[in-house]
């Protein structure tokens, strides 16, 4: 009898812990960047893809381009001066 007692208390824990923790805003937004694949962009300069979010964006002659790392960004102002 006593047994069945604490595997019904177990139970209504376990529950309880799964409800509070479920609905916890950082366990949500872990659970959304799983599920949403990421949008990859490639950079102009070393043709390299990465993600939009991590990339360093920059508006050139009314076109938005996304850059891999300072250098990158520098490298291709660089060679776009040279050609105008």
């Amino acid at each position: 009898m006593r047994f069945l007692f604490y595997f019904i208390l177990v139970l209504i824990l376990y529950s309880l812990l799964h409800f509070l923790i479920k609905d916890m805003p950082s366990v949500k937004k872990r659970m959304d960047r799983k599920t949403d694949p990421e949008d990859l962009v490639q950079d102009p300069c070393c043709q390299t893809y990465i993600s939009r979010r991590s990339a360093l964006k920059k508006k050139i002659a009314g076109n938005t381009r996304y850059f891999c790392s300072r250098e990158c960004l520098k490298n291709y102002l660089q060679s776009d001066v040279k050609k105008n």
